[in-house]
């Protein structure tokens, strides 16, 4: 078996993602698909006639000790984990599902999807060579987390950057939700407070620039150190405007890990003709014979980690008649090692902040809690 440790893997148990989104579901409807955060951590959340939810894209928890997120650290009552692969495309879907990757279906960044015959990019509806893919919007399976709010009396909003409202993304994860477009930090803070006052409202706001700025600058830039300054600021201007009766919880999608230069290993495809490889830099999935990915193994600096093993990654099974299952799954995964990522000619190799493995950078991420004592 391959060695796994110095990785941590979700607890879908009770100390993840789904569970958070769980857990406000629970408390505004009754039920919901997926296990509730461990007492310890919902004792953390205040009970409240509507939430605000707030994805900072990109925080990792061990971020927090940045200059300029004190007032985040500050609201910080625990510590969650991203689903796996830690990337964007499968913490949203999370939230729109309410459910784990295992059965939501979205697994990676780049996913291998029935009737296409190379890898596609789900955060953009490109796929490896470049051309547009027309979204599937029964990606996410039915019912959604926000039909189910909806037929149970409470409403689902999203306040996001207005460039997002009709992207092919937002299409495909965002059915049932209002989806209400803003243009600065002031339109943002403004928002949540008009619209969050309602009672029986979730309400998921999304910030990007967190994560825009480590990937292409770093951690040690100033846009990063500006980007986590807004969303301080306007998480503790929220936290003086809310009511009490409502409840603002945020976290983050994923962390991030730095990559040098000299981390970062090309894998050119005419080398590799008899391999489909998609997923992410840090966790990269492969379908072919299996001589073939044992040879890309000794080439690489990776793990490799047959599907058995990273099945249980992605979380607990659900009924395959109700989940969905539009995706084509990998024979397996290779990890990067530490400082390093794969990158075969359809993944981006400019950007300075890297995820998507289980270093527990990437995989913590806050638990924050306005109000909480």
């Amino acid at each position: 078996m391959p060695e796994t440790s110095g990785l941590r893997i979700p607890d879908y148990s009770g100390a993840s993602l789904p569970n958070l989104v769980a857990e406000l579901e629970w408390r505004l409807t009754g039920s919901a698909p997926s296990a509730r955060l461990h007492p310890h951590l919902s004792d953390r959340i205040p009970e409240a006639a509507s939430y605000v939810l707030l994805m900072i894209d990109g925080l990792g928890a061990h971020q927090l000790g940045h200059r300029a997120a004190s007032s985040l650290a500050a609201a910080r009552q625990g510590t969650l984990d991203a689903p796996f692969p830690t990337t964007t495309t499968v913490s949203l879907a999370t939230v729109a599902s309410g459910l784990p990757p295992s059965r939501h279906g979205v697994i990676g960044h780049f996913m291998l999807l029935d009737g296409h015959s190379h890898p596609v990019n789900v955060l953009r509806w490109v796929d490896s060579t470049g051309s547009s893919v027309v979204p599937d919007r029964r990606l996410i399976p039915a019912p959604n987390l926000w039909e189910r709010l909806a037929a149970a009396g409470i409403e689902p909003l999203t306040v996001q950057p207005r460039g997002y409202s009709d992207t092919p993304l937002t299409r495909v994860l965002y059915r049932g939700c209002r989806f209400e477009g803003v243009d600065s930090m002031t339109d943002f803070v403004q928002a949540l407070v008009d619209l969050a006052r309602v009672p029986e409202r979730l309400v998921f706001a999304y910030f990007p620039d967190v994560d825009i700025s480590a990937h292409m600058e770093g951690f040690e830039s100033e846009s990063y150190a500006n980007a986590l300054g807004r969303i301080a600021d306007a998480w503790e201007l929220l936290s003086a405007l809310l009511p009490p009766h409502i409840g603002m919880v945020g976290t983050a999608d994923h962390g991030l890990v730095s990559i040098r230069k000299a981390g970062k290993r090309r894998i050119r495809r005419r080398h590799h003709p008899d391999l489909t490889l998609y997923g992410d830099p840090r966790s990269l999935y492969v379908r072919g014979p299996a001589e073939r990915i044992a040879a890309l193994g000794a080439e690489i600096p990776a793990t490799w980690y047959p599907l058995r093993e990273i099945e249980s990654w992605w979380g607990p099974p659900g009924d395959p008649a109700k989940d969905a299952a539009r995706q084509v799954r990998p024979d397996g995964a290779f990890l990067a090692g530490a400082g390093r990522v794969l990158l075969p000619g359809h993944m981006d190799r400019r950007m300075v902040g890297y995820h998507g493995g289980l270093d527990p950078r990437e995989v913590e991420i806050p638990l924050l809690v306005a109000g909480a004592t």
